[in-house]
């Protein structure tokens, strides 16, 4: 095993944190990823950084995120990866299902 550093957090103008998708993957079958994340949550917090996960392909990853106060979160469960034009397509959509469920 090695060590890593943080020094990056106070080094770089950082407005956010982004969970790598390997500790997503298995977030509810591993209770150590599970305490990394919330570590990493709660040091976003803590620095007042916004917090993104990525890799969520499961409804369940959603939700367990959604409680553990994930800020936003990125995976194929959403979409796959699009163009400029697609993926604004993709958002219009999303709010005009938002407005008409208001």
């Amino acid at each position: 095993t090695g060590y890593s550093s943080l020094s990056s957090l106070h080094r770089f103008p950082l407005d956010g944190l982004k969970i790598d998708r390997s500790f997503v993957t298995n977030l509810s079958e591993r209770k150590d990823y599970m305490a990394v994340v919330h570590a990493i949550i709660s040091l976003a917090r803590h620095l007042g950084m916004t917090l993104i996960c990525e890799g969520i392909e499961r409804a369940d990853q959603v939700v367990l995120l959604r409680t553990m106060e994930c800020d936003l979160v990125q995976g194929y469960y959403f979409s796959r990866p699009v163009d400029a034009v697609a993926a604004e397509a993709f958002i219009e959509k999303q709010l005009s299902r938002q407005a008409m469920a208001a």
